[in-house]
């Protein structure tokens, strides 16, 4: 079998899509990339495990370029700030103002007690004492 050739006809009759759509089928299926059926598949391990290490690289860059001062802090306080921007995503992270300008400014227990007092720590508190006990005593 030749893997490259079969790709490329694959590509061609399935399409290649970034992101989920609901492909022909009756009843129609939720499906991503080229022609992966996430409806009646799990993603495999080494994909997800792919997938997250792409992510971390994009969260790292996006701080590095919004928030230079990020690598100032210790590996936990960076995680904890990585761990936040993860799941907000980078615009709805800078909107922590008072949170980052404390952070910047290496006053751990303020900013931490700035980041619980957010509809993000009432929404996910579990998580958000995590990540802020984080910050507050810079380990993990």
């Amino acid at each position: 079998m030749d893997r490259t050739k079969l790709a490329a006809q694959l590509t061609v009759d399935e399409g290649r899509k970034s992101r989920m759509y609901l492909d022909n089928a009756n009843p129609p299926r939720w499906t991503i990339g080229v022609g992966f059926n996430l409806s009646d598949r799990a993603l495999p391990d080494p994909i997800i495990d792919a997938l997250l290490d792409w992510c971390i690289d994009n969260v790292q860059h996006e701080l590095d370029s919004a928030l230079p001062w990020w690598r100032t802090m210790n590996d936990a306080r960076q995680n904890a700030l990585a761990n936040m921007a993860f799941q907000l995503g980078l615009d709805k992270l800078l909107k922590f103002k008072k949170t980052l300008d404390l952070l910047k400014t290496g006053r751990w227990d303020a900013a931490a007690n700035e980041a619980l007092d957010s509809d993000w720590a009432r929404q996910v508190p579990n998580r958000a004492k995590r990540v802020t006990d984080m910050i507050r005593k810079g380990e993990f």
